[in-house]
């Protein structure tokens, strides 16, 4: 049985944070609200815990798309190649928001990722997704949770989340409706920005 936080995006309590990353630091899986839609998520550094999201996911963790979910730009170095001052100018006006950018995977990768030549960092415009980052000292990874349903392509209601992840994760945050539409995706692994998804955040950054 997963356990169920509410926690306000105005003002996360700490309290209730300290609780989700108590959850992370021991291997858990979460389901967090975003800016967009709500994740899949658990500590990035946790093999088994990886391993589990891939598992649900029904894909191996190597080949796994999973995004970063970062706290800020400043330990990008950590798990990004140098990348030139356009890329990261870019970056800084539009990031946090609704945007999942595609960067060159670092040498420091975590281990299950060391031969990626790319990874998706995100930092969401969200409170609650940032002060768990925050408080655990490293990004989590993060997967959008589909519906299996044809018409609702993303579970908007934490208590219907909450109903049918019961028994996969450990713990889900009821962090109000959450949105439909997933981040905008683009690849800046080459330099140049290529649109992969159009999601929320708007184009005008081309």
């Amino acid at each position: 049985m997963a356990d169920f936080i509410k926690i306000y995006e105005e003002n996360p309590n700490p309290r209730e944070i300290a609780k989700v990353v108590n959850v992370l630091k021991r291997g858990g899986l979460i389901i967090y609200p975003t800016d967009t839609v709500y994740g899949l998520g658990c500590d990035i550094n946790n093999i088994k815990a990886l391993e589990r999201v891939a598992r649900i996911k029904g894909i191996k963790l190597e080949k796994a798309n999973f995004s970063f979910i970062c706290h800020d730009l400043s330990n990008l170095s950590d798990y990004v190649k140098q990348i030139d001052t356009s890329v990261f100018k870019l970056l800084k006006r539009n990031l946090p928001g609704a945007y999942t950018f595609i960067l060159p995977g670092s040498k420091q990768l975590p281990n299950p990722f060391k031969k990626r030549k790319t990874v998706g960092i995100r930092i969401p415009e969200n409170n609650i997704a940032l002060d768990i980052v925050k408080a655990l000292g490293n990004p989590i990874i993060s997967t959008s949770i589909h519906d299996e349903d044809e018409i609702i392509e993303y579970t908007t209601d934490p208590e219907l989340i909450l109903e049918k992840w019961d028994n996969l994760v450990d713990l889900v945050i009821d962090g109000g409706y959450g949105g439909n539409e997933p981040s905008t995706v683009i690849d800046l692994s080459d330099g140049e920005p290529v649109l992969v998804r159009e999601g929320k955040g708007n184009l005008d950054i081309f």
